[in-house]
């Protein structure tokens, strides 16, 4: 799992990098937002440390600009930051952190944290809409009672839709979601496996809309 590091602290980014990737995390650190914002907007991460004192933008302004993006708001992300009182803490909660550590804070308690808020993030188990239901845990996807074949991509393609009916997905996050990359030529790919995906989905294939120039969205249920 890719987890981005921002925080201006070399030693404190370094310690949380060497920690992470010796605990098989991939990482990415940013000392500043604005080479943060440059790389979440070519690779999604599956976690996020923030610290609240940054250069140029404060991080709970980039907290707040995460969750309010469609492509980014269901990144869980912790804050790691020296604002210790109470009332940084709720204002951080409240604004949509997952979690928030006070430096200085122990290698092993940052780690355990940040399973946890993995393991919530990926246990979803049952996702349904349009009496289409999808099961994580058994790799299975029903479609009125009967079950429906989907390949590994078609399965990830349907879950993420499944997950948050009526978002509008652009291709480009897509390809970044379910692929790890984009391209000029992963347009054609993506068309092919939603075409497919459609197909095997029958009547209800329907349901997956293409947004002109944009991408792709699960119609919302009744």
């Amino acid at each position: 799992m890719l987890i981005y590091i921002l925080e201006d602290d070399d030693n404190i980014r370094e310690l949380e990098t060497y920690a992470l990737q010796n605990s098989g995390y991939e990482t990415q650190g940013f000392a500043e937002p604005k080479y943060f914002h440059t790389a979440i907007q070519k690779q999604l991460p599956d976690l996020i440390l923030l610290d609240m004192m940054l250069p140029d933008e404060d991080g709970l302004t980039v907290l707040q600009s995460l969750k309010s993006h469609t492509e980014t708001s269901m990144i869980p992300i912790i804050i790691v930051s020296a604002k210790s009182t109470e009332i940084d803490t709720v204002k951080g909660l409240d604004s949509g952190a997952d979690d928030y550590i006070c430096k200085p804070f122990g290698v092993m308690e940052l780690l355990s944290r940040i399973k946890a808020r993995l393991r919530n993030a990926v246990n979803e188990d049952s996702y349904s809409c349009h009496n289409i239901v999808l099961s994580s845990l058994n790799r299975t996807v029903t479609s009125d009672n009967q079950q429906i074949e989907l390949t590994y991509k078609e399965f990830e393609l349907l879950k993420l839709f499944l997950s948050r009916p009526g978002v509008v997905y652009t291709r480009e996050v897509l390809m970044q979601r379910i692929w790890g990359y984009t391209c000029e030529n992963s347009v054609r790919t993506l068309d092919v496996h939603i075409n497919s995906l459609r197909r095997k989905l029958k009547e209800k294939g329907a349901l997956i809309v293409t947004v002109r120039n944009v991408g792709y969205k699960l119609k919302k249920g009744d």
